[in-house]
């Protein structure tokens, strides 16, 4: 009976202390007076703080990625910074919450038609956008067609394209028709290039204001350097946008971003690097958060260009590499080995009993003397931009390879401008993925002939006869037994190699607060860190 009236006090000055009826101290005074230890004491007041969100403060976060060439246009975006600043500024129809499950945004439902092909989207009513418009479905109508059209540019124009029709029902129903049925598009109504922005009226969305509905109004945008934005006082969405001010810097280098985190000069880093990680750690001030989701590192080839083009070059370059020696060294276990193809394990259909590449220089040499040669230089480029220790996995890489005969002559490059100048223009470099939430997601993107980051430029008839097929499959063993067969077609035949699986790393400072779980579709929360944190 004690034990349950210790309890009891103890919930009670808890429900006090998150109120904000008593301080720190005096929770701690008395719950070591109910028998708690001080270290108990301090553990569980910082849990219910930690737990309380609280309006305030200007966030500070420091990110690994941005680029001179950043743009407001959401059809652009291609790293984290972008689409950092894209969960502050907009919303999307659908999201992905902390738990990594589907649920409404803008939309407050929606519904399919029996073969999946029509989807009936049933939008909130009186969501403002920053310039005070009220968003109607013509918002949501305008804002898809950007990224659709022959001379359409945009990255998400691969997941777009199976929509036929987009029509307005009304101010607030929204219907998509596709050319064929997909079980997953209210998933693909949450990408992050998929911003809803207010419309002109005449098929035009404005982007190059940031204006959306989100959580935060943009004040200012360079390029590369950093955003600054302010809170939106009239975000629809409560219990988000905690912050008065958010300050996003760039700060690509990762001993820059380490020191600037070790220093307070910033509250939040992404990238943490994993051989300094113990260092930060060790600093009562910071505490290091870890998620395992859908995140790879990958070394994409050409299949366009020689001698890529040639599939026993591909193979043979992907047994000429000791991913164990890659996942221990440059992850430090941190992660998983990867298969040369980007489903995760936390993926839905992942091929689970794929027989794993390993390390095996004799059969490599099998391949290149079938592609016809007896050894072989190629170049490989690589920045730390593409991913935190880039530079250092090419340079085992190549170690790896010299047992195969193959030379890989490693290519430095600079940071500012990887993404533009580098990743997909030159013929082999290093790259990094956040990977999807669905296989349809993740290889319409990246693999399906012609999608706009097919970044290996790869071709193959039957993989994509399966990934139309199983698109519209709704009987899950069938669907599961086509996208085996198509991790299967991506590891043997494709243009990448995926060494490992990457989990997200990154640090904050101890003010902040957040849930208590963290989202795995993307680094810092599902990059919806802006919206989801606050100061304790």
């Amino acid at each position: 009976m004690q034990t349950k009236i210790t309890a009891d006090a103890i919930q009670r000055l808890k429900a006090d202390l998150i109120a904000g009826r008593i301080d720190r101290r005096r929770f701690i005074e008395g719950a070591t007076a109910f028998g708690l230890t001080l270290g108990a004491a301090i553990s569980v007041s910082g849990q219910a703080l930690a737990a309380t969100p609280k309006k305030g403060g200007t966030f500070r976060a420091g990110i690994a990625h941005g680029s001179t060439t950043d743009s407001l246009d959401p059809s652009t975006y291609e790293n984290t910074f972008t689409s950092n600043l894209c969960y502050g500024l907009h919303n999307h129809l659908t999201e992905l919450d902390e738990n990594d499950k589907l649920v409404p945004e803008l939309a407050e439902s929606w519904e399919a038609s029996p073969d999946a092909k029509t989807w009936t989207f049933q939008l909130r009513k009186g969501v403002e956008f920053h310039n005070g418009k009220t968003m109607t479905s013509q918002d949501v109508v305008d804002s898809f067609n950007m990224h659709r059209g022959d001379n359409s540019k945009s990255a998400a124009k691969p997941i777009v394209e199976s929509i036929t029709d987009i029509k307005a029902d009304g101010p607030n129903t929204v219907v998509f028709t596709l050319a064929s049925g997909n079980a997953d598009f209210p998933f693909i109504a949450s990408d992050y290039h998929l911003a809803i922005m207010p419309s002109d009226g005449a098929g035009n969305v404005d982007w190059a204001s940031g204006t959306g509905t989100g959580g935060y109004i943009l004040k200012s945008f360079e390029p590369g350097v950093r955003a600054d934005l302010e809170r939106n006082p009239n975000y629809w969405k409560e219990g988000r946008a905690h912050f008065d001010a958010v300050e996003m810097t760039t700060i690509v280098d990762i001993a820059a971003r380490t020191n600037a985190m070790s220093t307070n000069e910033i509250d939040a880093m992404d990238r943490v690097e994993i051989k300094t990680m113990n260092l930060l750690d060790r600093n009562p001030n910071i505490r290091i958060a870890e998620t395992t989701g859908y995140a790879h590192y990958s070394v994409p080839m050409r299949t366009d260009t020689a001698p890529f083009d040639n599939i026993d070059v591909r193979l043979a370059l992907k047994y000429a590499v000791d991913r164990e020696a890659l996942l221990e060294t440059v992850l430090r276990g941190h992660g998983a080995v990867g298969n040369d193809h980007p489903i995760s394990i936390a993926n839905r259909y992942h091929a689970d009993n794929l027989p794993q590449k390993s390390y095996d220089p004799d059969k490599a040499k099998f391949h290149l003397k079938k592609a016809g040669y007896s050894s072989l230089t190629v170049p490989l480029h690589a920045a730390d931009a593409a991913f935190g220790g880039a530079v250092d996995a090419a340079v085992l890489y190549k170690e790896h390879a010299k047992a195969a005969g193959i030379e890989i002559d490693l290519v430095r490059e600079p940071n500012d401008g990887y993404w533009s100048n580098v990743w997909m223009k030159k013929p082999w470099c290093m790259c990094y993925w956040s990977g999807r939430a669905t296989e349809d997601w993740m290889f319409s993107t990246a693999y399906a002939d012609g999608a706009s980051w097919n970044d290996t430029f790869w071709k193959h008839d039957r993989f994509n006869m399966l990934l139309e097929q199983a698109r519209a499959e709704l009987d899950d063993a069938k669907r599961r037994e086509m996208y085996v067969e198509m991790q299967q077609i991506v590891s043997d035949e494709g243009g990448v190699v995926v060494p490992m699986f990457n989990n997200y790393i990154f640090a904050m400072s101890t003010k902040v607060g957040t849930d208590q779980n963290l989202a795995r579709n993307g680094d810092l929360d599902g990059n919806k860190l802006l919206e989801r944190w606050w100061f304790v």
